[in-house]
Order: structure tokens, then C-alpha cells, then sequence
């Protein structure tokens, strides 16, 4: 840290004394015309994969789809932004897996195309083509344009944030100022992992004395307050639902017990480079190793892009030591990671690793469309059916829609669905949705273990009989039913595996 703080003195903010790179000649409107058709054929591909993708909806998709048909301020696990997306996407495309997952191509596209603006600011046309490229094919970019999650709309938030702090530290003025707000505003209501962009903000100005002169004007503070403000609404909500989703995101990190797991920390780095991709993440590594030891070796624009790069993936790292980390949480860092590796790639001449890390990419994202086209009708030698957790739901929905119609037939119709897991929930909240019941949820605790706990839980004095939906019990829970027929095991198919269910009619329902 001292020897970046040294090493940007007297440098100004952005550009003005950054290195020429020496590249082949790219104008600006060449860049921007060769990367628009490569992003249409990309993005036009990868509609066509999602057209043919034959996973179910995920247990946290399916969830998603659930909050979008209730709209609010805050949900049990996350924000609300990406419930409203959401929500506008099949209000005018329908309820398909298609419609739920498509704003995902939209807005990597949208991500994309802000790399590219970034890069733009910082370097030249070339760097700023090759990087928002690099980002679109990056394997964790191609995994999720076929899902959808919170990260998604954090990633163009992010971008934005970057873009518009760019320009502000090359002109303080109130539009930039106001993009910036809406950026972080926007990011902070998709995932509060937004909350790094602030943190970063705070080490760039750290190393970075040029650069403190943005914080002498109005403009970043009036853009931090602004966009803070557009979190209240869901600080409020759950200011009036216990603080639900704080408690969530601090049960997440798991802090607690012994507070040294080096293979947690392990596994999260080495997973990083299948997120970022081997290559790239390799480069990453070393072009750290050399601004650290090789100050003369930087422009100021790579410190900017490190300082809100390299920290989050250290943190998330220290975070996998004193607990647990998982592969995504650094996601963040990957937008300003992308433009500086490329950066100095391109500055270095190294044309053969960028070609093999974009031909890598390219046959990832040729392998996941196929992958997900065939889900389900292969496995995969010691780790069994790849998809095996993305399928089997709407198997499961179907199988209750025959336990009903049984029941239908005899005595005691069934008036209430009953589950005791959140993947069932989920997967019966959206592949059921067509079945006239109450979907409800088992609380065993007086404090809601999920969404579907907090939103629909088994009340005393509901509906009955219900049919009472379990992977996890093998008898009537004790001491608060009975049955009303022998239990009806089934065995699900999910690709080419199977789970067993287990279906109770149950009569005098109601919580301890």
C-alpha cells in the first residue's frame, strides 16, 4: 500500500500521464462497430441457448419468480431489484423459464456495453473493445446469461458506478454526480454487496492523493447521500419485518466458531479461476505482483482499476479464512479486473494469451448452452448428473397434482399443500402455481427460517385435510397432526437421478 501511495503522487487523477500502448490502430467508431456485432451474435446466441435450456428454474429462481408476484421493499433474503425486474419482464413476456431468465442476457449486454465505456475513459478504443469482449465471455458472464441472480443486476450497477466516478474524478459536475447516485442506488437495492464500491472509493482515495481533490466538491458527497437514500425504503422494511434480511446476510457469513478455515479460503481462490477464467485470473495475479513491486510499471488508471478490483476478492478471500466464501461474492471486482488486465495484456503485446483466453471463453460458452441444452441426459463419472439440482421440480408439481387428484377421489379432498424445506416451497410456489390451493410452510421455529416461512406459514385453525409434502420426515410430526390415510412414497425423477418423497393427508393442523 505505501509503495502505490508513493508511486501515485504528483500523478494526475486519470489519463493524463497513463503510458501509450502500443497497439494496432483502432479508431473509436471501428471499436465500437466491431463490438456491437460481436455482442448482437453473442447475445443472439445466447437466446437461443436459453430457448433450448432444459433445466428447471433453480430453487433460488423459482423464489425469485415468487417475490416478483408480490411486490415490496425487501424480501427475506435480498433487496428488492431484481423482484422488479422481474416482475416488468414477465408482465410483458409471460411466466415461461424463458421470460424469468432473460433479463439476464439483457443486462450482461447492458454491462457490457459499460466496460466498454470505462475502458474507453482510461485507454484507448482497442482496450476498451477487447475488454467489454473479455467481460461478455467471461465463464462466469456465459454461466449466468442461462440463470437468474441478485448478481446480475449488481454487475450493471457496479459498471455504472464505475463509469460515472470516472467522470467525476476527471470533471466534477451534478450529472455525473447524479449517475453516480442512481448507480450506487441501484446496486444497493440489488445486493448490498454494493456496499464494497464505497470501500473501494475509500482505499483508491487512500493511495491515490491526486484524486482527493474530488473530495473536496459537493458532488461525491451529495452522489453518496443520494444514493443512500434510495436504500431507505428497504431499511424501513425491515425496520417493520425484524430486520430479516440483515440478519439473513450476517447468518450468510457465518461468522462464529473457530475463526480459521484455510480451506474454505483455499477453495474460494482456486475457484476464481473458473469465475474469471484460468488465464485472465493468472494475469490478474501477476499484474498485482508487479504494481507492488514494480511502482514504474503502472499508469494511474491501473490504480484506479486495482483499487476497486484487488480488495474485494482479499476481503472475500479473508472472509472463506474466518468462515466461509463462496465463488460469486467477489463478482464485483470482475468489471474493473477485466479493463486492467486487458489494459496491460494489450500494453505488454501479449496477443497469444489473449487469444487463447478469448478461445477459452468462446468454448466454454459453447459447452455450458450445450451442456444446458441436453440437462438431464447425461452424467458425469464420480460427480453423477450435473444438473441433477436444477431439475426434478416440475416433476414434483407434478406429482402432488396426482396425490390430489387421489385424494379428490376419496373422503377427505385436499384443501392445503404443506412443506417442510424451502427447495420444495420454491419449486412448488412456481411449477404449482396453476394448482388452486394454499401453498403453506411448516415453521418449526418462532422465527422464520425462509421466505416461504415468513410470507405463508401453517397457521392453527387452516384448511384441512392437508397434504403435507416431505423429503425429511418418515411419520406424521408428533404431537401436532394425524394422520388421515396412509403416507403415498413416490420417487421423483430429477435428470438422471431420483428423490424420494414422501406425501401425508393430515387433519387438526396448527403450529406448537
Amino acid at each position: 500500500m505505501q509503495d502505490l501511495a508513493l508511486s501515485a503522487k504528483g500523478e494526475n487523477v486519470v489519463n493524463a500521464q497513463s503510458r501509450p500502448l502500443p497497439e494496432p490502430g483502432v479508431d473509436a467508431r471501428t471499436g465500437w462497430l466491431a463490438l456491437a456485432a460481436a455482442l448482437t451474435a453473442l447475445a443472439a446466441f445466447r437466446l437461443v441457448a436459453l430457448a433450448l435450456n432444459g433445466t428447471d428454474l433453480h430453487m433460488d429462481e423459482a423464489q425469485y419468480w415468487d417475490w416478483a408476484q408480490q411486490p415490496a421493499f425487501g424480501y427475506f433474503s435480498k433487496p428488492p431489484l431484481l423482484a422488479w425486474i422481474i416482475a416488468a419482464t414477465t408482465a410483458v413476456c409471460g411466466d415461461g423459464e424463458f421470460c424469468v431468465r432473460l433479463p439476464a442476457v439483457v443486462l450482461h449486454l447492458v454491462t457490457a456495453a459499460l466496460v466498454y465505456a470505462v475502458a474507453r475513459r482510461l485507454y484507448t478504443p482497442l482496450v476498451a473493445m477487447l475488454s467489454a469482449l473479455a467481460y461478455a465471455l467471461l465463464p462466469a458472464v456465459s454461466l449466468s446469461s442461462g440463470i437468474i441472480t441478485t448478481d446480475i443486476p449488481l454487475l450493471a450497477a457496479w459498471a455504472l458506478a464505475l463509469l460515472a466516478f470516472t467522470c467525476l474524478l476527471e470533471r466534477p459536475n451534478a450529472p455525473d454526480a447524479i449517475l453516480l447516485a442512481i448507480a450506487l442506488g441501484l446496486g444497493l437495492n440489488a445486493k448490498y454487496a454494493m456496499a464494497y464500491f464505497i470501500l473501494c472509493a475509500a482505499i483508491y482515495f487512500a493511495i491515490a492523493p491526486a484524486a482527493r481533490k474530488l473530495l473536496r466538491t459537493p458532488h461525491l458527497w451529495l452522489a453518496l447521500v443520494a444514493g443512500l437514500a434510495m436504500i431507505a425504503p428497504n431499511v424501513l422494511w425491515n425496520i417493520d419485518n425484524g430486520f430479516v434480511t440483515f440478519s439473513h446476510t450476517a447468518d450468510n457469513a457465518k461468522w462464529g466458531g473457530i475463526p480459521f478455515h484455510p480451506g474454505k479460503a483455499a477453495e474460494f481462490f482456486v475457484a476464481q479461476f473458473g469465475v474469471f477464467g484460468p488465464i485472465v485470473f493468472g494475469s490478474l495475479l501477476v499484474v498485482t505482483w508487479q504494481m507492488m513491486r514494480r511502482p514504474e510499471s503502472r499508469t494511474s488508471s491501473d490504480v484506479l482499476l486495482a483499487s476497486f478490483s484487488i480488495p474485494i476478492i482479499a476481503l472475500v478471500t479473508t472472509q472463506g479464512l474466518i468462515s466461509r466464501a463462496h465463488a460469486n461474492w467477489a463478482a464485483p471486482a470482475y468489471v474493473a479486473a477485466i479493463v486492467l488486465v486487458t489494459a496491460v495484456m494489450v500494453r505488454n503485446k501479449a496477443w497469444g494469451w489473449l487469444r487463447a483466453s478469448f478461445a477459452i471463453h468462446a468454448a466454454v460458452a459453447i459447452l455450458i448452452a450445450a451442456a444446458t441444452w441436453q440437462a438431464g441426459r447425461y452424467t458425469i463419472p464420480v460427480v453423477g448428473d450435473p444438473f441433477a439440482r436444477t431439475l426434478g421440480n416440475r416433476a414434483l408439481a407434478d406429482t402432488v397434482r396426482e396425490e390430489i387428484q387421489k385424494a379428490a377421489d376419496g373422503p377427505a379432498p385436499i384443501r392445503a399443500i404443506v412443506t417442510d424445506e424451502r427447495e420444495a416451497a420454491a419449486a412448488l410456489a412456481y411449477y404449482g402455481r396453476d394448482i388452486p390451493l394454499p401453498q403453506l410452510a411448516m415453521r418449526p421455529r418462532a422465527t422464520p427460517q425462509n421466505h416461504f416461512e415468513m410470507t405463508r406459514p401453517l397457521t392453527p385453525g387452516g384448511p384441512e385435510p392437508v397434504l403435507y409434502v416431505t423429503r425429511r420426515a418418515t411419520s406424521v410430526p408428533e404431537g401436532r397432526f394425524r394422520a388421515a390415510s396412509a403416507p403415498s412414497e413416490r420417487s421423483v425423477r430429477a435428470g438422471q437421478q431420483t428423490e424420494t418423497y414422501r406425501f401425508f393427508t393430515l387433519l387438526a393442523t396448527g403450529n406448537k
